[in-house]
């Protein structure tokens, strides 16, 4: 029992739209290739929902979906939509399905987000594969990222639109102030008693009252405020950006952009995964097989010591020939167990790519193809289709041109529509457009403009460059290829030799002709051709996965493995 990665992300994003401004498998008979519209589609995993009645147990259903690769930009578009989709789906599966934490067999960490699934300690290369694509924690968390800015991009589409919100407000409050009234009091008895002077100038005849005093009276010193009480309100505005130059075009576009780059990257990861599978899957088989060539050559040299041993005391031998007898079997038996404990090491390795808990048998063989490859050209035209590489500097350039774009509004307005009401009896509103302009400060917008530019031309020459360094490791691979499959093919006729040699050797050794130092010479000579051969069928296979993955189809490996008319012998098998 093991577990399975799953990418569940959410992204929240708030964007305030003005003054803002962003820096930033070749599948067909190999005798007869198609064109580059054939290249093997690129597989993508869906997980489905564990109550499918398609499942059993605890195993996950896999969805297998294909997307053709017929050019960079389509790739990557079909890929981003399909992973964002997926994302979506995984969602729904959180709430209703057997999604948990699980323990990571290798770190022994607990991973959220898991669904269990079986898998046999047999493995054939293609489910391997399909294994790989759901374990492996970097494609995971790849998926993620791809998700995050994918959701980051639909999040920016909708900055345009009008934003409605309101408004509710209640309010207590309590007022308690002294407030001094002497000097106003003080003034107002001035006052009248100034004016009383005015209206009668001259002494009366009789006594009249002082008006102002009589005022000051009445008229506090001072006056203790105390005022409690609440107040409520609501009300609904809108602000709609009807115009903004172009601005919300381009961020979209920049953030679709390193969309494109994330789902590029996840390619080139994949990719390279894909290459270390196979690395490890056939360096495994090729352990394997030395291991067993070691104990055939032990099982070889315990007959021919056995022989000897008869020889030497029916006095055919002398004492010396018995002495080497035993020490080249002691020295193969040490060659067997290193060989066996190799072995075991590259079967380590591949369970640890594979994340299992306990040791993966390869059954898929190592094999070699006595058919000629095609032209180094088609493999060439393949990469420049297809390699993520290029997709990435791509999708590099499509960001600078929409930052190009972005910097080019620099002084365009912006126009925007608002309004604000009151939600009351008697309502107030306010409603109206602005348009706003920069006249100076900032970014400056030449600087910018020149700073876009140079990107745009550093992704132009960054693409002449990956594309000749593509076009040469494309051609060294190819000659590796060539160069494995000659090999293998000129071993051959050593097996061959070294295979009868040890045969006469053997019958020359019973008629008493030969010694036993001749059948051991002949066993270390069998024993090291078979290496050989068997090490340059891996060296093909190796070159051979090198040349995929340069060309950006790793997965077309598969279809020369089942085209493949030369198989070495397996020792696990379904």
């Amino acid at each position: 029992m093991k577990f399975a990665l799953s990418t569940l992300s959410t992204a929240v994003i708030t964007v305030m739209l003005m003054g803002m401004s962003v820096a930033t498998s070749v599948s067909a008979n190999v005798d007869d290739v198609e064109p580059q519209n054939d290249v093997p589609a690129v597989t993508v995993t869906q997980i489905v929902d564990a109550d499918n009645p398609l499942q059993t147990g605890h195993t996950a259903a896999v969805q297998t979906n294909t997307i053709a690769p017929a050019d960079n930009k389509s790739v990557i578009n079909n890929t981003a939509t399909t992973i964002h989709n997926q994302s979506i789906e995984l969602k729904g599966i959180e709430q209703k399905s057997n999604l948990t934490t699980l323990i990571d067999p290798i770190t022994h960490k607990a991973v959220d987000n898991s669904y269990p699934l079986e898998v046999s300690s047999f493995l054939s290369l293609e489910q391997a594969q399909n294994i790989l694509l759901q374990v492996s924690p970097k494609l995971a968390a790849n998926e993620a990222a791809i998700a995050a800015s994918q959701f980051q991009t639909d999040a920016l589409k909708t900055i345009d639109n009008p934003l409605v919100f309101a408004r509710v407000s209640a309010s207590a409050y309590h007022v308690e102030e002294d407030i001094d009234l002497s000097s106003l009091k003080n003034g107002i008895v001035n006052e009248i008693n100034n004016g009383v002077d005015d209206v009668i100038p001259a002494p009366p005849t009789t006594d009249l009252p002082n008006f102002g005093e009589l005022v000051g009276e009445r008229l506090p010193n001072s006056y203790d405020f105390n005022r409690s009480g609440s107040t409520t309100g609501a009300g609904i505005g809108v602000v709609w950006p009807i115009y903004t130059a172009g601005r919300t075009t381009a961020l979209t576009g920049a953030s679709d952009a390193r969309t494109q780059e994330a789902v590029a990257d996840s390619l080139l990861d994949k990719n390279e995964l894909y290459n270390t599978l196979i690395e490890r899957y056939f360096k495994a088989q090729l352990a394997i097989i030395a291991a067993y060539l070691r104990e055939d050559a032990y099982d070889t040299l315990q007959q021919t010591d056995h022989m000897a041993q008869r020889l030497f005391e029916e006095g055919f031998i002398s004492r010396v020939d018995r002495l080497e007898a035993q020490s080249a079997l002691a020295d193969a038996k040490s060659e067997s167990v290193n060989a066996n404990n190799d072995a075991r090491l590259a079967m380590i390795a591949l369970q640890r790519l594979l994340r299992t808990d306990y040791r993966i048998k390869p059954t898929t063989p190592l094999f070699v193809s006595s058919r000629p490859l095609p032209d180094v050209s088609y493999f060439q035209d393949l990469a420049l289709s297809n390699h993520p590489g290029l997709q990435k500097v791509a999708a590099k350039r499509a960001q600078a041109q929409q930052l190009h774009a972005l910097s080019d509004t620099g002084y365009k307005p912006t126009v925007m529509l608002y309004g604000y009401g009151q939600l009351e009896k008697d309502p107030s509103w306010v409603a109206g457009i602005s348009a706003t302009w920069k006249l100076w400060g900032g970014l400056d917008k030449t600087a910018s403009l020149a700073s876009s530019n140079a990107q745009i031309r550093q992704a132009d020459l960054s693409e002449i460059e990956v594309s000749d360094n593509l076009l040469l490791l494309v051609e060294k691979n190819w000659h590796d290829v060539n160069n494995a499959q000659s090999r293998y093919q000129a071993l051959q006729s050593n097996v061959d030799l070294a295979a009868e040699v040890l045969r006469l050797r053997q019958l020359g050794l019973q008629e008493g002709v030969n010694t036993t130092v001749d059948v051991v010479q002949a066993q270390t000579q069998s024993l090291k051709a078979r290496t050989e051969q068997a090490q340059a069928a891996n060296s093909y296979v190796q070159a051979l996965a090198a040349l995929m993955q340069s060309c950006g189809t790793p997965l077309a490996f598969n279809a020369y493995l089942n085209a493949a008319d030369i198989q070495l012998p397996t020792l696990y098998s379904e």
